[in-house]
């Protein structure tokens, strides 16, 4: 049986040698912990001058506008295949756009809310990259459903149906 002991003890390996492979092939999970804050979440002292974060346009006014324009934008294109009866192509593939773009922003929202980068750094960017994969295998599956099928509302009436 081949141990560490009898691998030291050779004269042929030396020992720096054998404690480099072994620190190259431990993996580092210390970016995976959490980044530790003080009491409080106060990071000066309480006579210090307020200093807001950097602007960020997707965290900001422009994503709360976003969200409202794609809801509002939604709003008619529900109501057309089913109210007004016109199953056009476009329709459903703009609705199942905005719906995707809606939800993504609803959830890009929950994980900034929820995973904040100032203490789940490596986590947050994890939960981001993971939710635009997720982001990009849907539009590949509009683009199917469009294209093979009759499209959303066709598999909602199906659904319906049942």
């Amino acid at each position: 049986m081949f141990s560490i002991k009898s691998a030291v003890s050779r004269p042929i390996l030396k020992p720096g040698i054998l404690s480099k492979r072994t620190l190259r092939f431990t993996p580092d999970f210390s970016k995976y912990k959490l980044i530790e804050q003080p009491a409080g979440f106060i990071v000066e002292t309480v006579n210090e001058a307020y200093k807001p974060p950097s602007p960020s346009a997707y965290e900001g006014s422009n994503h709360w506008t976003y969200e409202r324009v794609v809801t509002i934008a939604m709003i008619p294109l529900v109501m057309t295949p089913f109210i007004a009866g016109v199953e056009h192509p476009i329709v459903d593939a703009t609705f199942s756009t905005l719906l995707l773009f809606h939800c993504h922003a609803g959830f890009k929202s929950c994980i900034i809310d929820y995973i904040p980068k100032r203490v789940y750094n490596a986590w947050y960017g994890l939960a981001c990259k993971l939710l635009t994969f997720g982001t990009c295998v849907a539009i590949y599956g509009i683009y199917v459903m469009e294209t093979t099928s009759n499209g959303l509302f066709d598999l909602i009436k199906r659904l319906w149906e049942v």
